[in-house]
């Protein structure tokens, strides 16, 4: 089955609708979600989500002490370690994940670091396609003993983010001078790609894979942005108050789509394509406002070509033949 262009289906949902709002009516129980960053932020809301709905969540965490402590009173999560800038710690956490036999239904990869200071990981790559790209990618590729059996949907978290720069293929570890803004764009491209390629190869599984725009959210993902950043940008006043509410969503509007996007019936025989606000986006529009997706991130040929390097670099490929 071919994936669909990028247009509206008319969801019914919206910029306001919560991830209970899309889950209103699906009863989750017997099925098992795989959620990175499902203590923090977004990641703590799509849990709560999911659990509400009777699934169990399997939260990875590079901290799993705070994340139990954040998961404090929610039922059916399990905590596990994992670092996704460390590809030994994906390589452990995948195989203690697979010997216990279970099959996964939603993966949700929602953990990310946004803007951070030029940081290196691993043999020097730079650590926002590292983390947000490459340890997706080898967790996914490793996992897949678990995801092909349920027909599972794989949604990677990417951004409106991705407007700031597609895939710098003559330097995509920022050994050329760094441009925090720039390099979070292209990790959040990679995010898009990856999911349109996936979906080519696992659709005949019948997995299927999204990304998505999940809205502007204050959460900790700001915290390596200086205040003062913030304040000029327009999204905080100096008293680290919000300067347009109604600019942002909350945390559980900013869980919808990824929730949307795991479970709804809705996408059903649907992949490949990229979402925001509980829908399929549109084609970013010529006059270069940041909303709808780009044509570089729903490119099959250079979905295709990431895919190859991602391989190469982490050394995973599960549909290698």
């Amino acid at each position: 089955m071919s994936t669909t262009a990028q247009h509206k289906i008319g969801s019914g949902f919206g910029a306001t609708s919560t991830a209970d709002d899309v889950l209103e009516g699906i009863d989750l129980t017997g099925r098992l979600a795989l959620v990175t960053g499902g203590y923090s932020g977004l990641g703590l809301e799509i849990t709560r989500a999911l659990t509400k709905a009777g699934a169990r969540v399997v939260v990875p965490a590079r901290r799993p002490a705070t994340a139990r402590e954040a998961l404090t009173g929610v039922d059916g999560v399990e905590v596990d370690e994992l670092d996704l800038g460390d590809l030994e710690s994906v390589r452990a956490f995948a195989e203690r994940f697979l010997a216990s036999g279970r099959t996964v239904d939603f993966v949700i990869n929602s953990a990310a670091v946004m803007a951070c200071p030029e940081t290196r990981v691993g043999p020097g790559w730079e650590a926002q396609f590292a983390t947000n790209h490459l340890g997706h990618f080898a967790l996914v590729n490793r996992l897949w003993p678990a995801i092909e059996p349920g027909g599972a949907r794989v949604v990677s978290v990417s951004s409106r983010g991705h407007h700031f720069s597609g895939i710098r293929w003559d330097d995509i570890h920022w050994r050329q001078g760094y441009d925090k803004w720039e390099a979070y764009g292209q990790a959040k491209t990679a995010n898009a790609l990856f999911a349109v390629h996936l979906d080519r190869l696992a659709r005949n599984a019948g997995v299927r894979a999204f990304s998505l725009h999940p809205g502007g959210i204050l959460t900790p993902l700001q915290r390596h942005l200086p205040k003062e950043e913030m304040v000029e940008r327009g999204w905080i006043d100096e008293s680290g108050n919000p300067l347009n509410p109604e600019g942002f969503k909350t945390p559980q509007q900013g869980a919808a789509t990824q929730v949307w996007a795991a479970t709804s019936p809705q996408l059903d025989g649907l992949g490949g394509v990229y979402l925001e606000d509980c829908d399929i986006a549109g084609p970013a529009p010529a006059d270069g406002e940041r909303v709808g997706v780009k044509d570089w991130a729903t490119d099959p040929d250079q979905a295709a070509r990431l895919w190859e390097l991602s391989a190469q670099l982490t050394g995973v490929n599960a549909f290698a033949a």
